[in-house]
Order: structure tokens, then sequence, then C-alpha cells
């Protein structure tokens, strides 16, 4: 597909694939926390007719290719291959989120309707695609049913500590609630930090004696990474195994310029060209 179609991906349908949720609607403009930092007011602005952005904090906007180079800390042509990649899941999106604009309607509003144990054929059949292992994932994963703007869907749910819960399937990523990084304690004091629910099980699969020897932070975001300064001080150790990335590196080398000796970067786990454990694991088994 071209690039002109590409930029043509609304904004609005980026930022809830990514997990952000919509504060409160004016019209055209749709207001969001900002995804640069912790504030308690939303300051960043998008217009869907123009489908552009602009952070009132920063002084800064742009298109959906700023955007995403600003989110990811990437370069243009990262910045297009990743909404290349992604752009089956934001289609599935646009119609929905093009209904909800003529409506009106607050994305935001949400009622999650049931949370059952993990057994919906759909979402196995999702797993088993992703090589997961479904007795784990049913240990550490639920089913969620829910209503977005009045309509129902259903998906994978995965409990994050302020209460939210992050939802996938197929074809969606997004999260209800509060976004936040989940925690899993085993009252030890080495730490392991990931990027996301699937990386985690894919670890416990290809390092079983990990689950029991480690505590873990599954961040659900990268931009997560910035909240954990006071999750570290409960550690003697912290192993990173984060995304073989551009960002993923830069947030690595970043923590370890922080943290020093007490932190490992354990990404030559999957060092082999894989992108992160969870492909390593397609890759390889």
């Amino acid at each position: 597909m071209d690039i002109k179609t590409i930029k043509n991906i609304p904004i609005s349908t980026v930022m809830s694939r990514l997990g952000f949720c919509i504060i409160r609607t004016n019209d055209s403009s749709l207001w969001y926390k900002s995804p640069f930092r912790n504030e308690m007011t939303a300051s960043f602005k998008v217009d869907s007719k123009k489908n552009l952005y602009y952070d009132f904090g920063e002084g800064k906007g742009g298109n959906v290719f700023d955007l995403i180079m600003r989110i990811k800390d990437c370069n243009f042509k990262e910045a297009l291959h990743f909404l290349r990649n992604e752009y089956d899941s934001f289609s599935f999106h646009q119609t929905q989120s093009d209904i909800e604009l003529k409506k009106k309607e607050n994305q935001q509003s949400y009622e999650i309707d049931q949370i059952k144990p993990l057994a919906n054929f759909i979402l196995i059949e999702y797993l088993k695609s992703r090589k997961l292992n479904i007795e784990l994932c049913k240990i550490y994963l639920v089913e969620v049913y829910y209503q977005l703007n009045n309509k129902q869907y259903f998906g994978i749910g995965f409990k994050n500590d302020s209460g939210g819960t992050e939802i996938r399937n197929k074809y969606v990523k997004l999260c209800l609630g509060k976004k936040w990084y989940t925690s899993i304690k085993n009252k030890s004091n080495q730490l392991i930090v990931l990027e996301s629910w699937s990386d985690f099980i894919s670890l416990l699969m290809l390092f079983s004696k990990t689950e029991n020897q480690f505590d873990f932070i599954i961040l659900n975001s990268l931009s997560m990474l910035n909240k954990l300064d006071t999750v570290y001080e409960e550690y003697e150790k912290v192993f990173l195994a984060l995304d073989n990335d551009e960002a993923g590196t830069k947030a690595t080398q970043k923590q370890l310029e922080i943290l020093g000796a007490k932190c490992t970067d354990i990404r030559y786990l999957y060092n082999n060209g894989s992108k992160d454990l969870n492909d390593y694991l397609l890759r390889n088994y």
C-alpha cells in the first residue's frame, strides 16, 4: 500500500490500537492524556477532520507518521514499516471509529459485561497461532466480554495494577480503564521487565524455572518504563527483556545508564533476528 493510504489511517484509531483512551470530545476534537508524560488533565488533542494531533504540553504536533516517530522514538522508515505491518488491525477499527465520530459519542464509554476463565474457541485459536501454552495462558489471562459505545466485543483480558484491563484479540489491542503496568510477585529480590504478556508467557515456556524464581513487571506499553523508579528500589537485580527494535534498544540503554551494575540486558537470549520473546518462540519452535 502507498504512503498516502497509510497517512489517512485515523490518528484516533492508532491511539486506540496503542491503548490510549479518549478523555473527552468536542465536535471533531478528541482529547487524550499525553502519551509522553504523566498528567492529570488531558492536553493532547486529535483533530479527526484534519487527521492531525497537537500536544499542548510540548507545543508540537503533526500527522500519523509524526506521532509514531515520537511514540516509538524511531525514524520515518521505521514508522512506515510499523504502520504498514499494523494496517489490517487499524483498518478493522476504522469503520467503527468513523461511525462513532459521526454520532459524536465518547469513545471511552465502555462497560465490562462478563469476565470468565479462558475457554473461548476463537481466543484459544489466536493464542495457539502465537504458539503460546494454553494451560499457562489460563493461569494469567481471562476472556472478557465488554461493550464499547454500545457495541459488544470480546477479547483476551490481562489485568494491570491500576484496575485497568488490557484487551487483545486478532484484530485489536486496547486498554479498558487506566493504562498501567502489571506486576507479578513471588517474593524475589530479582526482577524481570518485559513489554507484553505474550512475551511473559513465552519466557515461562522457554525458561520454565523463572516462573517462581523472579518477580515480573509486564509494561503493557513501553511508556510505562518511566513509572518504575520506585519499583526498582525493591530489587537487588533488574533484568530487561525489551523488544529488539530501536525503541527497545534506546529504552534499555537508558535504564542501564540509570541503574548501573544492578541492571542487565538479557535480550541476548533472543537476539537472533527476533523482535521479542514471542517472535523468537514463533521462529524456533
